[in-house]
């Protein structure tokens, strides 16, 4: 809390907002596929697909830095092509990011920095028995990066959030009448994204002629 109490008296500017948009999920690969009593001896990798998300956040900004928390609900989705129907590999997760980052000219912003994510639900479609939970990730840590510009009270923003667990295989049984599979090893389960998102400052210090000058409040 003195932390806090620290960074916000010493922030010469601050806002505070909600954000949403668009991310598009990679990732996930499937191996040792099996169908009618014949082995594939190759991977199939999942085709990426468009999902959303939304979340709020909150900037400190000293001169040219800023430091930047924030809580982001995701919706990701793939695909994997089998040979009778694609079955759908969806992850809904939220993450937690804590992203310091530097003004480079104008409303240009870059940043990077580490998150914490939960995932609420993984299911591929099709396992047996149904909805299956499937493991996504052996640490909730990820890391983050991009870029983003500021007009008024809105930002564009543009960025790369990528799991830093490791590979976990797990078996997987599929309904075969339904995918034309039996059997496959989930070889990998993460999925990255990258997300692009429109930004709106519900409180903007600078845009507050009456902003306070000292003090905490926490």
């Amino acid at each position: 809390m003195a932390l806090l109490c620290f960074l916000f008296t010493q922030a010469q500017e601050y806002s505070l907002g909600i954000k949403g948009g668009g991310n598009y999920a990679m990732g996930g690969t499937i191996t040792g596929i099996s169908s009618g009593g014949v082995y594939f001896d190759g991977t199939v990798e999942a085709d990426s697909q468009f999902g959303l998300h939304g979340g709020l956040f909150f900037e400190l900004r000293y001169k040219k830095f800023f430091v930047r928390p924030e809580f982001v609900y995701s919706k990701m989705e793939t695909e994997f092509a089998f040979p009778t129907a694609p079955s759908t590999y969806a992850v809904d997760k939220i993450s937690v990011p804590l992203l310091v980052g530097y003004n480079v000219w104008g409303p240009i912003d870059i940043y990077a920095g580490p998150a914490y994510q939960n995932v609420l639900d993984s299911s591929l479609e099709g396992t047996e028995p149904p909805n299956q939970v499937i493991v996504v990730q052996n640490t909730p840590l990820a890391a983050q990066a991009g870029i983003k510009a500021g007009f008024g009270r809105f930002e564009i923003d543009l960025r790369y959030d990528r799991s830093l667990s490791t590979e976990e295989p797990m078996e997987v049984d599929i309904i075969n009448t339904d995918f034309g599979i039996n059997r496959a090893t989930f070889n990998d389960t993460r999925l990255n994204q990258i997300l692009i998102s429109l930004s709106f400052k519900i409180f903007d210090s600078e845009a507050n002629a009456g902003r306070r000058t000292g003090g905490c409040y926490f």
